[in-house]
């Protein structure tokens, strides 16, 4: 009777448990599903950064129309050149970051895609548990959202500096002026600074700040102007599996 009672209560465990697995799925999906339209007005890392270190949330939404080409040329040659031609994951990145790192030099791999995830449904950390995470979300928003809308939410949701989240909050604080406006050297400065914004200042650039936003400068004007037609995506992904 004992053994039949302890059976029956670990079925009941499991099949909660299983419960609770179906219910966290089917809300991550309808999260994903409703920011194809819908414009999130906070992340988890903002609430982090709010409530560890009382730092402010400086974020306006605006649209991709209201966001400088320039911004998003520099996003693209300094964070992933192939981000139209793959699917949410750069293998050829991945193997290099790997050669890279047997080598003993440490570079990243993650495409927008995976950033975006991060920082729209996560948080800061290097556990496999928010690794996961994060390819299972990369997945979600490649499925479901177009790639403007990725990059969209990836320029709008990105911390930027102290309490600076997005580019129009960016290129206010920095520059005095709308997102719309950047030059490209001001996108290529703000870009430099992504791998670090908490210690990183655009409008303040050190040498190497300088440095850096001058080669992406650069690369910007080699990729040429970034399009999401149906026309530009096809050619990208052609391109892409050329490479592969």
């Amino acid at each position: 009777m004992n053994k039949q009672r302890l059976l029956g209560k670990v079925k009941k465990v499991c099949r909660s448990a299983l419960y609770g697995v179906a219910a966290l799925w089917l809300l991550s999906v309808l999260t994903v599903v409703l920011y194809r339209w819908v414009n999130p007005p906070f992340t988890p890392l903002m609430l982090i950064r709010k409530a560890t270190h009382g730092a402010p949330i400086h974020h306006r939404w605006v649209d991709m129309k209201d966001i400088s080409p320039h911004l998003v040329n520099c996003v693209v040659a300094s964070e992933d050149n192939n981000f139209l031609g793959h699917r949410g994951f750069d293998f050829g990145a991945i193997r290099q970051a790997i050669q890279d790192r047997e080598k003993g030099r440490i570079r990243g791999a993650s495409t927008i895609s995976q950033q975006t995830a991060k920082n729209l449904f996560l948080w800061q950390g290097k556990s496999w548990l928010r690794k996961g995470l994060e390819v299972y979300f990369t997945f979600l928003i490649e499925t479901l959202w177009s790639k403007e809308r990725i990059m969209e939410m990836y320029l709008n949701e990105i911390e930027m500096g102290v309490g600076i989240y997005g580019a129009e909050a960016a290129a206010q604080h920095y520059f005095k002026k709308s997102a719309r406006q950047l030059s490209l050297n001001q996108a290529a400065l703000v870009v430099a600074a992504f791998p670090n914004p908490l210690q990183r200042n655009p409008a303040k650039p050190t040498p190497y700040l300088s440095r850096r936003a001058r080669t992406i400068v650069s690369v910007s004007k080699k990729i040429g102007v970034v399009k999401f037609d149906d026309d530009a995506l096809s050619q990208a992904r052609k391109r892409y599996k050329g490479k592969g």
